[in-house]
Parts: structure tokens; sequence; C-alpha cells
């Protein structure tokens, strides 16, 4: 009997291999290489900085078995394709697959073996892929190659540096310091930043409906200023009033009269359109800023929609829309809202960012008919709806408001009063953006309007606010920092390393943090500056299109950066990390302070005197309230990628803990 071969199809994790070969059936066999299992070595710098660049490329050792199946499917199948994800990590994957499967004692040729790649996990973007199957792109992988080499050699060149001058077990990371130094310079601005005190004015009103105005004027000049304040990473505007001393606004006050005269009353009907679909970027710090989360959890849920065909691929800093999808969407629109709720003209966006890589499209569902996917759970829904909606208000109509603006005359002052109606909801009704009414009375130009109340409001102007996950995530896209593939991990990696840490969902320098970011800055401040960054990012970027070698990248960078290695080895001054002191004495030297120190597991309590003396003990955060099991002291703690939370002091013989206090 003949045993008819089949073809064998590769990719990354076993879930998109089990949702592909729902749509293959029995002439294919699907293959998951689970991840990366060729890369560089962990114990070593694996690049060879002269002689070529030459990679000393390994196998992972903990993936025998998906080797040794590997070879064995592909030893009989017919036609090999390399399904691997459709961006530069993708390639590489695919690419060292190749590598595999060519030096093995199979003897497969070039010819059986090719490369596909789709954006989304349907039958039909599939089957087209193997319609349209084609060789590796050497351009893709040299770039992710590239950036790989680029990363190790500027880690592994740092690291030995941080631990001779800093302190030992200390790593740095290309873009993960720049990260680092976007935090810690943002404390610094925070420190200097002088706050002011000021005042405003509201008048209060009944009028039928309540409404506020506020004070804009005083004797024809505004009445709030505003100042800019240059920061690392951009300007910085914050307002502030005429007003600075407490009492010059109450003899104002005094000044005024209980009356007021509308002088003038404006309206104008505006038109808001919907934003685009999502990029990477913009999904992160919209999961962010609605859900709470981090961007490596967000990344987590997508690449599980995005495995079961749900959505198409999570990486790409692209708007665009296929025409296929716009016209799923209008069709959507007018047949569930009603034509009146669809955009007249189909409606394309263009891609903002000079940086777009590769030919992606932005995130969106593979079908819209699909509003509650089966067997996903709460997480992935939320994600799953807010992915949904951002896409398919692409194609809806706008939605029209009518603002309305009162100016009111008391004296020298002019108060101004705002107010909104929504009039036409169009693509609200589809994203979930809610506007309400903010409704004014009926006035016309010399009504005469009696005020209930005339506040003063004091308050200080603000200093910037500290990165949150969503705002880092976008001022490291803003400067041209990373990736759609890099910006989760950046975050991860500076908070397991003790770097930063977060406090009520912000970021904020840890002293180990600071210190690091100082020596950087100070003994190599352009391996951590912006332009250096981003120059290194276009660079990358001309790779993966083929007009640059990454080998000659590598050269004109390593011949500047080889040299400073050496000089900071030699002349660098160590430096302190900056410790707490906690007011008590080392029980064991009786000489030393007891001072809070991080490492890599955290905060613990050390001696002043170490290494003299190396008391040490463990470090608990009071966080102020008994343990509901037990009554003993309720302390804080973190998980690995330092999100806190609370637990029992006495741990383990208690093991309460939760994420609020009781």
């Amino acid at each position: 009997m003949v045993v008819m071969k089949k073809g064998l199809l590769v990719v990354e994790s076993p879930t998109k291999a089990r949702t592909i070969g729902k749509y293959l059936g029995d002439s294919f066999e699907v293959v998951a290489t689970v991840g990366h299992f060729r890369d560089l070595p962990k114990s070593t710098m694996g690049v060879k900085l002269k002689d070529g660049w030459e990679i000393e490329y390994v196998l992972d050792p903990k993936k025998k078995e998906v080797i040794s199946k590997l070879l064995s499917m592909a030893g009989k199948a017919d036609k090999i394709f390399l399904a691997s994800d459709p961006d530069r990590e993708g390639e590489a994957i695919a690419w060292h697959t190749h590598w595999l499967i060519t030096n093995s004692k199979l003897r497969i040729t070039n010819e059986n073996i090719k490369r596909i790649s789709f954006h989304e996990i349907t039958k039909e973007a599939v089957e087209e892929a193997l319609e349209k199957a084609r060789g590796i792109d050497m351009n893709l992988v040299n770039a992710q190659q590239g950036r790989r080499v680029l990363d190790r050699v500027v880690g592994y060149s740092l690291s030995p540096v941080l631990w001779r001058k800093v302190r030992r077990g200390l790593s740095a990371g290309r873009v993960q310091s720049v990260a680092v130094r976007l935090i810690v310079e943002r404390e610094k601005e925070i420190m200097a930043f002088a706050r002011e005190k000021f005042y405003r004015v509201e008048a209060w009103f009944n009028g039928g409906e309540e409404f506020k105005a506020d004070l804009n004027q005083v004797e024809g000049k505004p009445f709030i200023k505003t100042e800019k304040l240059k920061l690392f990473d951009g300007d910085y505007t914050f307002s502030k009033s005429i007003f600075d001393q407490e009492a010059e606004v109450r003899s104002f006050v005094a000044g005024l009269e209980k009356d007021f005269i509308v002088e003038k009353v404006e309206g104008r009907e505006i038109n808001k359109t919907p934003l685009p679909a999502f990029t990477t970027s913009k999904m992160q710090q919209a999961a962010a800023r609605r859900f709470g989360w981090s961007g490596k959890q967000t990344m987590t849920l997508a690449q599980r929609l995005y495995e079961r065909g749900l959505i198409t691929y999570h990486r790409t800093d692209a708007v665009y829309l296929s025409p296929k999808a716009v016209e799923e969407f209008r069709s959507y629109i007018a047949k569930t809202y009603g034509e009146s709720y669809m955009v007249t003209k189909p409606r394309f966006y263009k891609n903002s960012s000079k940086n777009a890589q590769e030919a992606h499209g932005a995130i969106r569902p593979t079908k819209v008919e699909v509003l509650v996917p089966g067997e996903i759970d709460s997480k992935e829904l939320k994600l799953y709806g807010l992915i949904w909606k951002r896409a398919v208000a692409t194609q809806a109509a706008g939605a029209r408001l009518r603002n309305t603006t009162l100016l009111l005359e008391n004296g020298t002052a002019l108060f101004r009063a705002m107010g909104v109606k929504v009039e036409f909801d169009g693509f609200y009704r589809i994203s979930g953006d809610k506007h309400d009414d903010q409704l004014l009375p009926d006035l016309k130009v010399g009504d005469k309007v009696e005020s209930r109340d005339i506040k003063i409001v004091e308050t200080e102007t603000q200093p910037p606010p500290r990165y949150t996950d969503a705002s880092l995530v976008g001022s490291l896209e803003k400067q041209g920092i990373g990736r759609p593939s890099t910006y989760a991990p950046i975050i991860s990696t500076i908070i397991v390393r003790q770097y930063v840490e977060r406090e009520e969902g912000k970021f904020k320098p840890t002293s180990l943090g600071q210190a690091v970011s100082e020596f950087l800055v100070t003994n190599f401040e352009k391996i951590v500056s912006l332009p250096f960054t981003v120059n290194m990012e276009e660079s990358l970027d001309k790779i993966a299109t083929g007009t640059l070698d990454w080998k000659k990248m590598m050269t004109d960078f390593w011949k500047d950066f080889g040299k400073e290695v050496k000089l900071v080895e030699k002349n660098a001054v160590r430096v302190k990390v900056a410790t707490e002191a906690t007011g008590e004495k080392c029980p064991e030297c009786k000489e030393g302070d007891l001072v809070i120190r991080v490492g890599r597991f955290g905060k613990f309590i050390s001696c002043s005197r170490f290494p003299d003396c190396k008391y040490r003990t463990s470090f608990k955060e009071d966080a102020g309230f008994k343990c509901p099991t037990c009554r003993a002291d309720g302390v804080v703690r973190r998980t690995k990628t330092g999100k806190k939370f609370f637990g029992c002091s006495s741990y383990p013989k208690c093991k309460w803990a939760g994420w609020k206090k009781p």
C-alpha cells in the first residue's frame, strides 16, 4: 500500500497549531516550535566582535523533544511551509527552522521548504498564503539579527562595568536603559518643580438648569495664563491664574455684583470622527487606562485572541484596514444600526509615524459578526470588545455635537460658561464612548442672570506627572524608541531588575535605578541619549528594507563604543547606591546603622558597614492594617513583576493575601 505524504505547516505556538489544523483538514500536519529553539548562548556573548561579526547560535537544550518531533514530521512530509508570525521575529524563527531541517540528515532541499505569512488566522487567509508561498526574506532576518546582536553586545559590555562600578549582579540593556532614564529624569523634573499657589473664581447659577461659569478675563486680559517647561522628552504646559494672593482674590470677588449680564451667546456644531483602529501601542495604552493592565498582560491576552483566530496580528504600528474589512464593517453597521450610522464614503487612515514597519494592518476582529466569542475568559473578552468597538467604529458616521458658549459680564470681569449637547451619537453608539450633555439655559444677549454663589477655589500649579504604563509607551512611541513587539518587554524588564517600581499605577525610580542611570548618563551619555537610540531604530528599519548591511551597522557602532567601554572600566569612579536609614543600630556589630537596600529579589535590610558587617534580614513594609485572619500586622509585598499586593507579616504561618487592604 502506498502511503500518501502530507504537507507540514510549522508555527510557533500549540494554540495557533490547533486553530490552523481545523482549517487544513487531513492533507496537512501542523507542528509548533513553541517559540525560539535556536538563539545566542546564555552564558557567553556568542558574538565575535571581530572577523565579520560571526554569531554562535546554540540549540535550546529544553527543546530537544520539540526539535525531535519537528524533524520526524518533516521527514514524512512532501512539502514544508514555515508559517511563523509575519514580522522580523517570525521571519527569524522561520529561518532557524529552515536551517535546522536543511542541516539535518533528512536531505530535504530548499525547493521543498517555503515561507508563508498571514496577518489573521482564518481559513481564507491561510489558504491564500499557501498559494503565495515564497522564500525566506533575509532582509527581515538580518534586521532581527542586527537588533539581537546590538542588544547582546551592549548588554554584555555594560553589565561587567556595572558590576565593578555600581554593584554586583546588575545588568543593562540598550533600550531598557533609556526607559529607566526617562523615569529618572521625570522624577528629577518633579522634584525640581516649584509649586505655586493660585486661585480660580467660579460663579454658580440656577437658571432652570444649574450651571457654572469660570472667570475668563479681567479688564480685557486673560485670567488664566499658561507656562511652558522644557522636559527631557518634550515640553510640559501648565496653567495658573493672575491671582496668587488670597487677599487679592477676595478683594476682587467682593467688588463683583450679584447680577451678571449676558454679553455674548455662541453656538456651533462640532463633528467628531472616530479614531483609527488600534496599533500595538494604542491598544496597550487604552487597556492600561481602561482596565489598569500592564503592557505584558495586554499582549499576553492579545496573543491568545490572535492564535484563536479572533483578531488580526497584534504587533503592528500601522492603522491600515483592508478594503474587504472596511466593506464588512460598513455592511454590518448599516444592517445593525441603520444606514444613517454608516459613514457615506469608506473612511481610511494614514500612518502618522514614518517608522511604521512591514505591511501589517491595524488590529481588528477577523469576523465582524462575532460579538461575544465563546471559550474565552473574562479578560480576553474585555480586550476583544475594546478591539472590536475601536475597529468597527472607524466606518461609522461622525457624532454631531452642539457646543454653546455664554459670556457673562460683571463689571470689568468676564465669565464663561460652556455647554454641549449630543445631537447625533454616530460612532459613539458603537465605540461605547459616553458624552453626557451639559445643558445651559436659553438666554439672549442683554439678559440679566442672578448668581447663586461665587466661589474662590484655591489650587496650585501641578508638576509633570509620573509615567504610567500608558504614558511611558506613548513617550517611547513618540520618540521613535522601540517597536510594537518591544514595548511590553522593556517595561517588564526594568521592573524585574528593580530599577523602577509601581506606586498606585505610576512608575518611580528606585535608588538602584537612579544610581545605574546616573552612572550610564555620566559615562555612556550617547548610549542612553534619545537621538542615538532613535537613530539605531532607524538603522534597523533600513536593514529590514535591504538598504543597510547589519554588519556595517555593528562595525560603525563598535568603533567608538568599544573604546568607551575600556576607558570607563579604567577611569570611572565607583558609584554608591543611596540607602534609606531605618533609625536603628545594627544588632550584630553595634556600630553600623540599619539601612534599606534594593537587591535582585526586592528590598532588604542590612548594615551600613557592609561588607565589613554582613548582617542582613528581610524588609517588611507596614501597610497600616491588621491581618483579617490572625490580626498580625499587614505588610506590602510585590510580585516578581513588581505589582504591589498585601499580605500578613507572619507568612508563611499565615497565608492571607489580597490585592486590596481589608
